[in-house]
């Protein structure tokens, strides 16, 4: 595996998924004529082996690479639970809001809880909550793709805008000409692509230490300086009572917010049938988990080659950690970036963080283009097809290029706190949304604006006086400690809030005469029709 040819099969591997992944989007353009295509094409035409995968490649992101293996190599028992949590949100997701949320004629969740609860009022609180928790993981996102992409270029970290401009042109592109489809099939390459390189790298590191998990997870111990702590819970957060209290928030932050991201969720709303929906879910969470038990075995083995030290140096976090384990197994001269086992990594890297900027471009955009519209008296009936279709293109383009400038200028400040955030909404407002309106009888779309509009406030307020945002090594403001508030994710008080906030809400009505002046897209017609022929009668 050593050499120096690592970087051009990098460039090699790199320019072929580009070409591959735009070929695969230029194919499904074809077919976007109209909006059930652009916006509902991926899942509904793949069936449930397709949908699974599709919802898999969604799902799988930097963080699950990147964040989650640097969590294995420096908190050990703390990064595995942090992984296990991961594959069963999306397990839970699916078994659970997999059926109810699927839904002809629905794209996005605002169009979903307007349908669900009879009031359009909720598209624009919908709208809004999507575009908080889509906004930070975009910016996070882009600036993965655009470190790796010179990482892999061998390029100075001046050219990083550059990469992170390429990045950014690229997913626009995936998103605008492909539409849900074209990044379906993005999805299901970029699962193949991962799966193949983690199980390489998988096989590497357990081959070093005689095919032995056991001899693996000791050598990592051993090496990790913290002695048994590294085996137990809390390492992370520390052993004080608020470190236990910001475990347990952590976790439930992760549980339920991954289960509710608005990429993840508009891949449900497409799915045939019930047990379509019900056969994805194998496809779906298989992968998923193959790839978290790549992460933590990588993870450990950054920890047993390089050091719990070494890793931490690196980056406080130990976002590092899954790259510079592949300089250790495979070293070279002239550094990691000419092995070739680095580049197998760094590209599978590339492929999952641009597929996954695709899907949440998408889903942003579409947010915008559906829930946040202007709509007419007359409703929603009057927008044509090739209307709705270049409105969403636009939102693609014009997300894209602010998401572009915003990550340019952010660099990596904050990654943690930025995932953090938006994980914490969408545990704390879309969960409980999605829960009462699915199984709460009589919820009121009062009661999803109080939820929304109450508990964003108040997420921003306790991140901000968090040690997530000044006084720790991963802090936006690591330099200052302002920090008033224990906790570095405040779900533990923000997710109760938001289901308190909707059950209060819920007692206070909508004005049932928007109720009954709004008409679903497919209804308004036939009702016209409906009232001319009883004109003609009477």
């Amino acid at each position: 595996m050593t050499g120096g040819h690592g970087q051009s099969l990098a460039i090699v591997v790199f320019l072929g998924f580009v070409a591959v992944s735009l070929l695969l989007c230029g194919l499904a353009a074809a077919d976007l004529d109209d909006p059930e295509h652009f916006y509902a094409g991926g899942s509904a035409a793949f069936g449930p082996v397709g949908g699974g995968l599709a919802i898999a490649g969604d799902y799988i992101s930097a963080a699950t690479l990147l964040s989650t293996t640097g969590a294995v190599a420096l908190d050990g028992a703390d990064g595995m639970l942090f992984a296990g949590a991961t594959v069963l949100s999306l397990y839970l997701v699916l078994r659970i809001l997999g059926e109810p949320l699927r839904r002809g004629g629905v794209f996005t969740l605002g169009d979903f809880l307007a349908d669900r609860l009879g009031d359009p009022s909720v598209r624009r609180a919908l709208g809004v909550a999507s575009i908080v928790v889509l906004t930070p993981l975009l910016l996070v996102q882009l600036a993965t793709a655009g470190r790796i992409m010179a990482a892999m270029f061998g390029l100075p970290d001046g050219a990083l805008t550059g990469c992170t401009v390429g990045g950014g042109a690229l997913m626009i592109g995936y998103a605008a000409v492909g539409g849900m489809r074209g990044v379906g099939y993005v999805q299901i390459l970029k699962v193949g692509v991962t799966l193949t390189a983690l199980s390489l790298l998988v096989g590497i590191v357990l081959a070093r230490f005689g095919w032995s998990p056991l001899a693996l997870f000791d050598a990592a111990r051993d090496r990790s300086g913290a002695g048994a702590a590294y085996t137990h819970p809390g390492l992370h957060f520390g052993p004080s009572v608020a470190g236990r209290l910001d475990l347990v928030s952590f976790q439930a932050t992760l549980l339920l917010g991954a289960a509710c991201l608005p990429h993840i969720t508009m891949r449900l709303h497409p799915l045939r049938d019930a047990r379509t929906a019900r056969r994805a879910v194998g496809w779906a969470v298989g992968p998923v988990a193959v790839v978290c038990a790549g992460v933590v075995v990588a993870g450990l083995g950054a920890c047993a080659l390089i050091g719990r030290d070494a890793v931490r140096a690196a980056d406080p976090g130990g976002a590092t950690a899954l790259l510079m384990v592949t300089g250790a197994l495979d070293p070279v001269t002239g550094g990691a970036r000419h092995s070739m086992l680095f580049a197998i990594v760094a590209c599978a890297v590339f492929a999952t963080t641009l597929a996954a900027v695709a899907g949440i471009t998408l889903a942003a955009a579409s947010s915008i283009a559906r829930d946040l519209r202007v709509r007419s008296a007359r409703g929603a009936g009057d927008w044509s097809a090739a209307r709705e279709i270049r409105r969403a293109r636009t939102g693609i383009v014009v997300v894209g290029a602010v998401a572009v400038v915003l990550s340019a200028l952010l660099a990596d400040r904050g990654r943690m706190t930025l995932i953090s955030f938006s994980f914490t909404v969408a545990a704390s407002v879309l969960a409980p949304v999605l829960l009462y309106a699915l199984f709460l009888p009589g919820h009121s779309a009062t009661g999803v604006r109080w939820t929304i509009y109450g508990t964003i406030p108040l997420i921003v307020l306790l991140l901000t006086g968090s040690p997530a945002f000044t006084g720790s090594p991963i802090a936006v403001f690591p330099d200052h400690d302002l920090h008033w508030f224990p906790l570095q994710t405040p779900g533990l008080i923000t997710i109760p809030v938001g289901f308190l906030l909707g059950l209060m809400g819920r007692r206070t009505r909508s004005d049932p005469a928007r109720h009954r002046s709004w008409q679903p897209r497919e209804a308004a017609p036939r009702r016209r029709a409906t009232l001319r022929q009883r004109a003609a009668r009477g």
